[in-house]
């Protein structure tokens, strides 16, 4: 028996080992004149992931690690089949550049050819290392993605007062075990095809067909760096948090409380006291107008919002002027679906109490100038909300420049678990407010005759909150963070330019939300179809958009329509499977009677 048939069991007898040819190659890059042996850049090992089930007598990863009869060499598919979009071009120029310069000087990409190069370990070559997580197969060596990533850990902050008795300093705690993050130079500028990787969902087959995930204005796909984060929550620090002695409770509260302090650093605000927890923007939204609203509006008041908001940001106001005897304003927007601010001039007075708009529509796409908006209702003396659920994942936010008095946003917009939002609100806001639900953990004291309430943000997040995902939220900001926001919003335009320029052409194609500013939101209707038939035939390719209303009815019924078809896009999308949905619209068009 051969080496190669002790090394790699289940190869044909004969068959050179990968793993051997790859460490030889390895070896030769390091012994090369004037190379430390140390040094080069690692030969991936293919660890097998948790959870990942192998084929029967198979040692290695669930992908094929031997080049099949009549496949194309190592190397081979480093040429397009096919001319490439701009946007992706674009987006996979990085990964074509040596981001990972070792001490040999050996760039990373020359593993791409190696014949025991898994698809699966392309973060590690882009410069993720792997998670130390319980049950993983341990590591040794001088590789810099299998034992050192050659950056140091950065420090968790310590929230005021400093925490029980758990040392933050140090990504390595209690336990002894790391806890999931990524480095901060995680990636380069923005390659596309890393970016994938790190979404294990992407890997799904809908009706036998790869799965194309175009509804991410509803919900956004998590990374693995959050799924791990989440899981490792629940294994090593789950209890409830703030009231207790005991390791596990300072476990959670420091967990929990690092990551307010990450959404604080995420949107710019001056203290985690003015960062509250909630279920998402809903709840947000609800929190501001039954307690802010509660005391500041009374008869005659008026509340204004614009003719693109999503009902949450409109129901939580009527319900409110229903209550107080005040009335809703609207700012109305022009056929493209911007908002006009003329119009929005005239509308405030000496009664407006609060606007409440979006930064961006969620049905349309449309970029609200809301600096400007929130400027003019300071100037008329009210008070403004910014609802962020659309814009957060999109653009950079810093709520002090915006000057808003409150922001909101739902982790499941950017990349976050669902059951998970935000608050931000001025600090001298919120210590003017009630709280709004009453119970355990916002109390400082209770009698039968009084009850004296914490300070914001604790006032505001009465019970057993939602600690895990909570945690998972801080965990996908870290994520955009070594992403880059920027170079997120750059590729979506990009991406939505192509999407724009071959969807707009299609005969019988109505593009409903043509501002020149938006966001990845490309709504449309088709003529001779349902919205919902549109959508079957998509889903019956893989692809995933929504129909409907959006929960934004009255922007819609202002374009003369109930229901559009939505396709949203995220930085994982590609002009690949923006040509998919493109063919299958102009194989309904052509079909139409």
């Amino acid at each position: 028996m051969s080496n190669a048939d002790v090394l790699s069991p289940g190869l044909p007898p004969g068959a050179p080992d990968p793993a051997a040819i790859a460490r030889l190659a390895g070896e030769l890059f390091a012994a090369l004149p004037g190379r430390s042996a140390a040094g080069g850049v690692p030969v991936p090992s293919n660890p097998q992931p948790p959870g990942l089930s192998l084929p029967p007598g198979a040692a290695g990863p669930a992908t094929p690690s031997v080049v099949p009869f009549g496949a194309l060499a190592p190397g081979a598919n480093l040429v397009p089949t096919s001319p490439q979009p701009p946007a992706n071009v674009a987006a996979q120029a990085p990964s074509l550049v040596p981001h990972a310069q070792a001490p040999n000087h050996v760039p990373d990409d020359v593993l791409g050819a190696a014949p025991a190069y898994d698809g699966r370990v392309g973060s590690h070559a882009t410069g993720l290392p792997p998670l130390d997580l319980p049950g993983a197969r341990e590591t040794s060596g001088p590789f810099y993605f299998l034992q050192d990533t050659g950056i140091p850990e950065a420090p968790l902050p310590a929230a005021p007062g400093g925490f029980y008795f758990v040392d933050t300093t140090s990504a390595r705690t209690h336990t002894g075990r790391e806890i999931p993050q990524g480095p901060a130079s995680a990636h380069p500028p923005f390659d596309v095809n890393a970016v994938r990787r790190d979404f294990p969902i992407l890997r799904e087959r809908v009706n036998g067909r790869p799965l194309v995930w175009f509804d991410n204005a509803a919900t956004t796909h998590k990374p693995q760096s959050v799924i791990d984060r989440i899981a490792h929550f629940y294994a090593h620090e789950n209890s409830n948090i703030h009231r207790a002695a005991h390791a596990l409770a300072a476990r959670a509260t420091d967990a929990y409380e690092k990551a307010r302090e990450t959404v604080r650093r995420f949107i710019g605000a001056s203290s985690t006291e003015e960062i509250i927890f909630v279920r998402g923007t809903t709840e947000a939204i609800n929190l501001v107008a039954k307690s802010w609203g509660a005391r500041n509006v009374g008869p005659g008041d008026e509340i204004i919002v614009s003719h693109l908001e999503h009902h949450a940001n409109i129901v939580p106001w009527q319900q409110l002027a229903a209550e107080k005897g005040a009335k809703i304003r609207v700012i109305p927007v022009d056929d493209s679906g911007q908002v006009l601010l003329d119009e929005y001039r005239k509308l405030l007075n000496d009664r407006t109490k609060i606007v409440s708009v979006t930064q961006v529509s969620n049905a349309l796409g449309t970029v609200v100038p809301v600096k400007e908006i929130v400027d003019l209702a300071h100037r008329a003396g009210a008070r403004a909300l910014v609802d962020g659920a659309q814009s957060v994942s999109h653009m950079k936010v810093d709520v002090q420049s915006l000057g808003a008095d409150f922001f909101v946003f739902s982790g499941h917009k950017i990349f976050g678990p669902t059951g998970i939002g935000v608050v931000y609100g001025k600090r001298d806001v919120l210590e003017d407010m009630p709280p709004w639900q009453g119970g355990g953990n916002m109390i400082a004291d209770v009698t039968f005759e009084r009850t004296v309430y914490h300070a914001p943000p604790t006032r505001f997040e009465a019970g057993t909150g939602n600690i895990a995902d909570a945690v998972g939220l801080g965990a996908a900001l870290e994520y955009v963070e070594r992403i880059g926001i920027e170079n997120i919003g750059r590729y979506e335009h990009q991406l939505l330019g192509y999407a724009t320029h071959h969807v707009k052409p299609i005969p019988g194609v109505r593009l409903v939300g043509t501002a020149a500013d938006k966001a990845s939101v490309l709504s449309f209707v088709l003529d001779g179809y349902t919205t919902e038939q549109v959508g079957q035939a998509l889903n019956e390719e893989g692809i995933a958009v929504r129909t409907g209303h959006h929960c934004a009815q009255p922007i819609l019924r202002r374009f003369g329509l109930e229901t559009t078809v939505r396709p949203s896009l995220a930085f994982y999308n590609t002009c690949e499977e923006v040509d998919r949905l493109v063919a299958v619209v102009k194989r309904l068009s052509g079909n139409r009677r």
